[in-house]
């Protein structure tokens, strides 16, 4: 691979940053200063920026605590997206959210470039669970509980059974968290909607093995860790070797 195209695609930096970087001369193989981009790597060659070693990151995988008011989208020209929030570099190596959440739903919300790994979370076939805390208007009952279990007829499909269970119940208010398998638009409103209540408010606390970390603040993002990478993709039946392609 060569050199140039290694330090952009092993961090945040640009092609044309890493070519100024060269010309600084911040850059080291094996030790000793290179400032040609065209300098064809070999498998063992070890790079330095600035003294730091260089790891190539084919794949990123981030989980973002993702606020109220922003659009799931790569771009739009009329609102602010989740992207924003992210370092430029992810939108030019296309590390984009994995499924959606509504403009107005907060939560855990994943991104990658594994588009493997992204398709099989978002089969249909896998059935990946995510769990959501609502707010919803009115008094919830056992008798909604059970309508989730049994799976709710909208007007356009039949939603599967869900896992709903209550938190509190007032006469004008209620909390409760919900558990789907599907990720069609507005479902869980809808399916709240149906029984006559209205989501005031919705979060996402889990996607398959992920969860939203607790010291994890809305608007930020981390690098997911090696055992919930490992767990994610154990979920979306990554075989041992497919995992070890992906390295």
């Amino acid at each position: 691979m060569r050199l140039d195209r290694y330090l952009a695609q092993s961090g945040e930096r640009t092609r044309s940053e890493a070519a100024r970087l060269l010309r600084s001369g911040a850059v080291r193989v094996n030790g000793e200063p290179v400032r040609d981009g065209g300098f064809h790597l070999k498998p063992d060659d070890r790079v330095e920026l600035m003294g730091q070693a260089v790891e190539e990151k084919r794949y990123q995988y981030l989980m973002l605590h993702k606020p109220a008011g922003l659009l799931t989208a790569a771009r739009d020209s009329r609102a602010p997206t989740v992207m924003q929030l992210l370092p430029e570099s992810c939108a030019r190596r296309k590390v984009l959210p994995v499924g959606r959440l509504d403009k107005d739903t907060t939560g855990l919300l994943l991104f990658t470039n594994d588009g493997e790994l992204a398709h099989r979370l978002l089969s249909p076939k896998r059935h990946v669970w995510k769990t959501y805390e609502a707010t919803v208007t009115g008094r919830l009952t056992a008798a909604d509980e059970e309508a989730f279990a049994r799976g709710i007829t909208l007007s356009d499909f039949t939603a599967l059974p869900a896992r709903m269970e209550i938190l509190s119940a007032g006469e004008d208010e209620s909390r409760a968290r919900v558990q789907v398998r599907e990720g069609k638009f507005h479902q869980i409103k809808r399916m709240f909607g149906a029984l006559g209540h209205e989501v005031t408010a919705l979060s996402r606390l889990t996607f398959g093995a992920l969860r939203l970390p607790a010291e994890l603040p809305p608007g930020q993002y981390r690098e997911l860790t090696e055992e919930e990478l490992s767990a994610l993709r154990e979920e979306a039946g990554l075989t041992e070797s497919e995992r070890n392609e992906d390295a």
